[in-house]
């Protein structure tokens, strides 16, 4: 009897280990067959606005890469070739894109590359030189206001990264546990401020991040992402050289102190600012659901200590989007807010209480955190109005073929605690594109936006697009 125990509990761990190894240890996409053909593209694009404000409403030019003016009467074109990413199966895959891009106003006309990069993909890892758009959060890019560190508001930096830029499996844990990772060295080649006299030239971009999502092929998943980036180097107009050698870089790689300054000596070497997002995935059954809050930091104590000093503030959001009927296919909720800042004061009395953070300012790099006079960030925070609070609401759908997208909200401003400044500003787009084949098919887009309130001053537009992309027939690689 015992003996046909012994056998019932080894036929039994027999079948536990069975269906364990049955498993992919270490799930990747490469397991997969290659079943996609790499193809070359081309395509073009030009636009008009006209406006009856002093600018044109906020939601025609933010999140643009600054390819849309500010100004009330604009146009832009752009035309491009590029081989975008088809081959996930492959243990290799690569894309690139050259897009040449002119923007012109009443004022000045200019001519820029939108994109100009090379990426490739070896294995698990990617390495990406030029310039090329960057965001960071889990909303879809469309249809949020927004990462809080990195949107697509302001014309991207040139600039070289590797790391694993998606979701990957951890070996040995059969897909449960992703993890991806990288580090970034970029170059801010703007004229970056208004004033010459306190101007940053050559200044540098750096940039790491990590992250780690848990659930793998179960309905729900929890991703968790830490990002942090530093203006540093480059030449100041007041204090002179700011620090450009390897052992600076060192010094900002892990916020040490440093410089040639005195406030670079005190607290860290050039200007630092982070980014942290918790996110919860949910999908069932053709439904998918996001939500995410992500919270920032602009100095050193915050990033590592005082994170609960500016819990206040930040990003809260839930999107949902669903492959079942395709009128409203996605609809996004955010809520925004940077008043707290870690409290009305830094230091009073001879106590430091380590508020003003006062986001994407900095002493010593006059513009902040901003790239040709646009901020890197959430386009509702700029260095002169970063104490806001904002509710936001993005729609789009399908109806008969006519692609909308409806973006909405409403922002309560406070300038800064140095500054104080309240407005107030609601903003509201709609677009519509419509894809027609006849007309050799080129795609054409009308958006009616508007501003009402104090901020912006009222304003009314119109924005008429025709875009056409088409493939290159020239095959690029044989399965």
């Amino acid at each position: 009897m015992r003996d046909k125990s012994y056998i019932l509990i080894l036929l039994f761990f027999l079948c536990i280990s069975h269906s364990i190894f049955a498993w992919d240890f270490w799930p990747l996409p490469m397991d997969e067959p290659d079943t996609a053909q790499s193809k070359l593209e081309y395509g073009f694009e030009a636009s008009a606005i006209a406006s009856s404000g002093k600018y044109s409403p906020f939601w025609l030019h933010v999140n643009t890469n600054g390819h849309i003016s500010s100004q009330p009467f604009s146009g832009s074109i752009a035309a491009w070739v590029q081989k975008q990413p088809t081959r996930p199966a492959k243990w290799y895959d690569y894309d690139f894109a050259v897009d040449l891009a002119g923007r012109f106003d009443c004022k000045k006309q200019t001519g820029y590359f939108r994109r100009l990069y090379a990426h490739l993909r070896l294995y698990i890892f990617d390495i990406t030189a030029g310039i090329l758009p960057f965001t960071a959060g889990s909303a879809a890019p469309q249809l949020s206001t927004g990462g809080l560190l990195f949107s697509n508001n302001a014309q991207p930096l040139p600039r070289i990264s590797i790391g694993i830029n998606r979701y990957t499996a951890f070996p040995g844990l059969y897909g449960y546990l992703e993890i991806k990772g990288g580090i970034t060295h970029g170059w801010f080649v703007d004229k970056n401020s208004l004033d010459p006299t306190t101007e940053v030239t050559n200044a540098f971009l750096h940039h790491k991040f990590a992250g780690a999502r848990i659930g793998g092929k179960l309905p729900v998943n929890i991703a968790y992402e830490f990002h942090h980036a530093a203006q540093w180097g480059g030449k100041s107009a007041i204090y002179g050289d700011l620090g450009n050698s390897l052992k600076s870089f060192k010094n900002v790689f892990i916020l040490n102190a440093g410089g040639n300054n005195l406030n670079d000596q005190l607290n860290a070497e050039g200007n630092h600012i982070g980014w942290q997002e918790l996110a919860v995935n949910i999908k069932y059954k053709g439904w998918y659901a996001d939500l995410y809050w992500q919270t920032i930091f602009e100095d050193k104590s915050a990033a590592f200590i005082g994170m609960g000093m500016n819990v206040a503030d930040g990003l809260w959001g839930i999107s949902i989007r669903q492959d079942h009927w395709k009128f409203i296919n996605a609809i996004t909720y955010e809520f925004l807010n940077t008043t707290s800042q870690s409290g009305p004061y830094h230091d009073k009395d001879g106590i430091i209480y380590g508020g003003r953070d006062t986001y994407f300012n900095n002493l010593i790099y006059r513009q902040g955190w901003t790239h040709f006079h646009r901020t890197i960030g959430s386009p509702f925070l700029s260095p002169q109005n970063n104490r806001v609070r904002t509710h936001f609401i993005g729609i789009k759908g399908d109806i008969y073929g006519y692609n909308y997208r409806l973006l909405s909200s409403y922002t309560r401003s406070w300038g800064t605690y140095a500054q104080p400044n309240k407005t107030d500003n609601t903003a509201i787009m709609l677009s519509v594109t419509k894809k027609i084949e006849k007309a050799w098919g080129m795609e054409f887009g009308l958006t009616m936006a508007a501003d009402i309130g104090s901020q912006f001053g009222n304003s009314f537009a119109g924005m008429i697009t025709i875009r056409k992309q088409d493939i290159i027939p020239v095959r690029l690689d044989k399965k």
